[in-house]
């Protein structure tokens, strides 16, 4: 074996699959040692070193040094082929923890690439070396993708398969919004302006918090643009969603406001002990607070980091006296003590069985017993109320199933007994067809007997007032059938 040759493959192999050096004179080196182990057997000690210099290698077998004619016969047509399937197994081991490794280090940033196929809802989009999977549930819901469109998605994942390596997709990535803003706003590339917080709902709506640390820049201003023409090239790339810029602040009290525009807040409640936040609002800003199906306030929460409950006034105050009274209730909890409960924001007894019993030991200067005992009874009620509330959700959403199973069967027994009184009069209305059709004078008599005789019948049901309506009709018809069976 050459030494130059073997320098020559080692620096294409390295500069075309950008591979070590030394991880290619390792698969070298591996691929002699498996054809002078299938030479010698493994009764021999076998040991390869190649000069990562010259290039040239050397084996010992215990120890002894081999000539290059042993070298030769050693590396013959067969066993060149051995080492040559090992050395290339080896060179694509390398190959993919080189992909991997790129790969691992851009996670969360962002990537371009075309669609090359499209299989099943997922989108397979090539990268350049590999390529990468967008899934079906990492895709802006509503968008649709065809072969050679330009996709720009995150990289959310990076997994080893074999001889391959996996890169998941993401278009649905709070991440990717970050990553945009970065691409089209150059003071948040610049770190002037930073993007502190960011809640997403992906193809519905998004928060961004920005901040900057220069005062003379507006960095709400810079990020919307021109006319909106930057935050315009970011919602034409998600596909139309909407993006609410606010302005960062380290004062919950400015902070939860501003997250919950366009809605004007009239006072903020903070509580600790829970880590939730009341915010006050007028009756007329409370559905625009709350969002269609709560989005607004649910992304605030997350932007935030607290949970957030939007009320009135009106609201507050009667949840605040109803809450007294069930805590009160509770042995062992005093009315001073539900109202400094009531004060931290516990507002069920949900609230109270999560609660930490020296936290409750402080506000009511309780032993650990009675804090236990609290605690189990807010407990039990807690799984009662849910008990209760899950019934009543199943009786509105099935009311049909709610009425039945309301509803005894004495009812449907009395149904079945009324089913006979009605068809009684049936008969009695089929006997005067043929003495009307003879003579349309005794109809007259036959209804009148009917209506002295069974005067009761006649109230509980209408049939024997529709006889002379029907009969007329009857007595026209009847010669033009007795004709027509003549002919």
């Amino acid at each position: 074996m050459d030494g130059k040759e073997v320098l020559r493959i080692v620096d294409a192999i390295q500069r075309d699959k950008s591979i070590d050096k030394e991880i290619v004179f390792g698969g070298i080196e591996q691929a002699i040692l498996s054809a002078a182990r299938r030479h010698f057997g493994d009764d021999h000690e076998l040991s390869v070193d190649i000069d990562r210099d010259t290039g040239e290698p050397t084996v010992l077998c215990d120890g002894d040094k081999l000539g290059k004619d042993i070298l030769g016969e050693i590396l013959g047509r067969v066993a060149a082929q051995t080492a040559k399937q090992v050395m290339i197994q080896k060179i694509r081991e390398a190959e993919r923890d080189t992909v991997f490794d790129e790969y691992m280090e851009m996670q969360y940033q962002s990537v371009s690439g075309t669609v090359s196929r499209v299989e099943g809802g997922a989108v397979l989009v090539n990268l350049g070396k590999i390529e990468g999977i967008l899934p079906r549930g990492e895709q802006i819901p509503g968008e649709s993708f065809r072969v050679n469109d330009r996709v720009r998605a995150v990289v959310l994942d990076v997994r080893k398969a074999g001889s391959r390596v996996k890169v998941i997709l993401s278009r649905t990535h709070p991440d990717m919004v970050r990553r945009l803003f970065e691409l089209e706003i150059p003071e948040v590339a610049d770190r002037i302006i930073d993007v502190r917080s960011l809640a997403r709902e992906a193809g519905y709506r998004s928060k961004v918090a920005v901040s900057c640390i220069d005062s003379s820049i507006d960095c709400v201003g810079a990020c919307v643009g021109m006319r909106g023409a930057r935050i315009k090239n970011i919602v034409d790339e998600l596909a139309g969603e909407r993006i609410d810029i606010v302005r960062w602040n380290d004062s919950l009290q400015v902070l939860v406001p501003n997250s919950l525009q366009p809605a004007e807040v009239e006072d903020v409640i903070l509580c600790p002990m829970l880590g939730r936040v009341i915010v006050l609002v007028r009756d007329d800003q409370l559905p625009l607070a709350i969002g269609r199906k709560g989005q607004n306030v649910r992304l605030a929460s997350k932007l935030v980091g607290w949970d957030i409950e939007v009320m009135t006034q009106t609201e507050l105050d009667e949840q605040l006296d109803k809450t007294v009274e069930a805590f009160s209730s509770i042995p062992g909890v005093s009315e001073e003590l539900a109202e400094s409960l009531v004060s931290q924001g516990f507002f069920s007894y949900y609230d109270l069985s999560v609660i930490e019993p020296d936290q409750l030991a402080e506000l009511g200067g309780l032993t650990a017993e009675q804090c236990e005992q609290i605690v189990e009874v807010a407990d039990r009620e807690s799984e009662r109320v849910e008990a209760e509330e899950e019934a009543m959700r199943i009786a509105q959403k099935n009311p049909a199933a709610a009425v039945a199973k309301e509803s005894d069967t004495p009812e449907s027994e009395e149904e079945k007994q009324s089913e006979p009184v009605v068809a009684e009069p049936e008969p009695a209305v089929a006997e005067p067809e043929p003495v009307v059709a003879e003579n349309e004078a005794v109809e007259e008599t036959a209804v009148d007997v009917n209506d002295t005789e069974n005067a009761e019948e006649a109230d509980e049901t209408t049939v024997p007032d529709e006889v002379p309506v029907e009969e007329p009709v009857n007595v026209e018809n009847s010669p033009e059938e007795s004709t027509e069976k003549q002919e």
